[in-house]
């Protein structure tokens, strides 16, 4: 478990239930935000809105959500919550809170989902400080999948943060992937086989899939140096190199694996400075997820 003090201005909230859980990244003052999605199966909400050729340029709370395309149900909730906060956009009179999401597969076999309450609540209690492990949207995840759930590695919610440039860049991530995870060339969590971890990539050179579809690995890149737009697209694209570093094989067709990146702050930082950073602290965040 990794207990760490955010970003001034951010909050996260955790809320779970049986086997899955959402986790809602509450920015007080909004934030500016971008997007990658990568793999063959993304589950998302709002990812369209964050494109940089889009008018909006804000964004109240970015959603985590276990459950499948089910799972964003959570956030009709957090959607309540944060127009009870007069937290949104300004549309005909009307405040919209606006809330992009990203799902995780993890039903296991049964229609166990994150809920609009759930949500609500995630928004509720979120805190300027929080811990890593299975809670959250990481609730129910696990990692390296090729023989099923019966051969796979338990995993959950990962947080890091790196100094850079004098900005802070915190990465949380939520590691529910088809493939294994990887730290100084080792397997450090993934398939079973019986004297020790599999290596999933070398597998599947000759064998299908026991089980394809329970992934995907979805977080936030958060960061209080200032971003345009184009900027925090262009870093959310530049964590996934931290997911190729620490998760093998990754953004595969039964993956969905998504980043998003928001800056809160107005700390004048290199992109040069801010794209290795925001590498190292998704790569650090994979590791923290399976460290339970």
């Amino acid at each position: 478990m990794n207990l760490m003090k955010l970003i001034d201005g951010v909050k996260i909230g955790n809320v779970d239930d049986g086997s899955t859980g959402v986790t809602a990244v509450v920015f007080d003052g909004g934030c500016v935000c971008g997007c990658d999605v990568r793999g063959g199966a993304p589950g998302t909400r709002e990812t369209a809105l964050l494109s940089s050729d889009k008018a909006n340029e804000h964004v109240d709370c970015i959603m985590l959500c276990g459950g499948s395309a089910f799972g964003l149900a959570a956030c009709e909730g957090a959607m309540r919550a944060l127009s009870e906060m007069g937290k949104g956009v300004e549309v005909a009179g009307l405040t919209v809170p606006i809330v992009p999401a990203a799902v995780i597969f993890d039903l296991k076999g049964k229609i166990d989902f994150p809920t609009a309450d759930m949500g609500y609540k995630a928004v509720m209690c979120a805190s300027d400080t929080v811990s890593s492990g299975k809670v959250g949207a990481g609730k129910g995840a696990t990692v390296g999948k090729i023989f099923g759930y019966e051969r796979c590695s338990p995993s959950g919610l990962g947080l890091a943060k790196v100094e850079a440039g004098g900005a802070t860049i915190i990465a949380a991530v939520v590691v529910n992937a088809f493939g294994d995870v990887v730290s100084g060339g080792k397997i450090v969590a993934g398939a079973r086989g019986e004297n020790g971890f599999v290596d999933t990539a070398k597998v599947l050179m000759s064998a299908d899939p026991a089980m394809k579809w329970a992934n995907t690995t979805i977080g936030c890149i958060i960061t209080d140096a200032k971003l345009s737009k184009v900027q925090a697209n262009k870093l959310a694209s530049i964590g996934h190199n931290g997911l190729a570093r620490t998760i093998s094989p990754v953004h595969t067709e039964f993956d969905g694996d998504t980043l998003f990146c928001a800056s809160v702050g107005q700390k004048e930082v290199s992109m040069l400075v801010l794209e290795a950073a925001c590498v190292s602290a998704v790569e650090a965040a994979i590791i923290d997820a399976v460290k339970l």
